[in-house]
């Protein structure tokens, strides 16, 4: 049986997890608590607390096949690497793939320019800094001990629960506006789509930016969504004189775009969701009945 390890069932994990599993994959899904150990079995998968603190038993990457690594790293490193590292080693012959989900966050701010997968990086926060230590550290634990690891940098995630048309309904959307400001976004069910794609297509080592064909100001996504519900937008802010929190803020003192031509010459994917408005016009149905 193929098997899914997931250390950390976050947002991209869960989508993945729901559609190998109905695959017919066993999926095995870490928390750092009992009560989020509790949520994944709620969600029919099974599951343990794991935060890195202490090694990983050996026994429980028995029979795994596929390893997704969602859980962030912080300032002592990654929690994975310190605490699953003797046990991934064991289990290393019957591992045929592992994903370690990065993000765009590491090129930092090129002001509005485009990058791809071989730009130098140059992260702006400590966040995006620990993600580019995390990423090298997994591919050079990969190439000593002969794990398959790939390094999936992702956009700004959006899907069911998670997106502008929610922010609009209830009320905490906003239109912030800085000139020149762009974003790459992608899909969940597009990053679940890429990683299932990365089993057969990709290889050891490779990088793939994972985002959407159009990176566009936040202000405009905004609009369209408010359009979709035929609502009006919140009035347009500018950047300088908003009141944003300092994680908020942060989140404007980069802007990109992203280049995702290796991820479909590679992977041979196409897109579900080719930009936020065949994303946003899929997510209607769910949001309008949820709401």
């Amino acid at each position: 049986m193929n098997t899914l390890f997931c250390f950390g069932m976050g947002f991209s994990a869960r989508a993945l997890a729901r559609r190998l599993r109905g695959r017919g994959w066993r999926i095995i899904g870490t928390s750092r608590s009992p009560e989020g150990a509790e949520e994944i079995r709620h969600a029919g998968h099974e599951a343990l607390v794991f935060d890195g603190s202490a090694a990983l038993d050996p026994v429980a990457l028995e029979g795994v096949t596929h390893v997704l690594v969602s859980a962030p790293p912080g300032p002592h490193g990654d929690p994975v690497l310190a605490g699953a590292s003797a046990a991934l080693e064991r289990a290393a012959p019957g591992i045929r793939w592992v994903g370690y989900l990065s993000t765009t966050g590491v090129y930092g701010d090129r002001g509005g320019e485009w990058v791809e997968e071989t730009s130098a990086l140059a992260p702006v926060n400590d966040r995006s800094r620990w993600r580019a230590a995390a990423e090298a550290g997994w591919l050079d634990f990969g190439r000593r001990i002969g794990l398959p690891v790939q390094v999936f940098r992702l956009a700004g995630i959006y899907g069911p629960g998670r997106n502008q048309l929610v922010s609009m309904l209830d009320g905490s959307a906003r239109r912030i506006v800085k000139a020149g400001q762009v974003f790459s976004r992608i899909h969940v069910d597009d990053i679940a789509s890429v990683l299932e794609a990365s089993f057969e297509h990709g290889n050891a080592g490779d990088i793939f930016n994972v985002c959407d064909d159009e990176p566009a100001p936040p202000q405009i996504v905004v609009a369209y969504a408010a359009g979709l519900l035929g609502m009006q937008p919140p009035p347009e802010e500018p950047f300088e004189t908003a009141m944003l929190s300092p994680m908020a803020r942060s989140f404007y003192g980069e802007s990109k775009r992203v280049l995702n031509a290796r991820m479909k010459r590679v992977l041979g994917y196409q897109l579900l969701y080719p930009t936020y408005r065949e994303g946003l016009q899929a997510l209607m149905a769910i949001e309008k009945v949820s709401s």
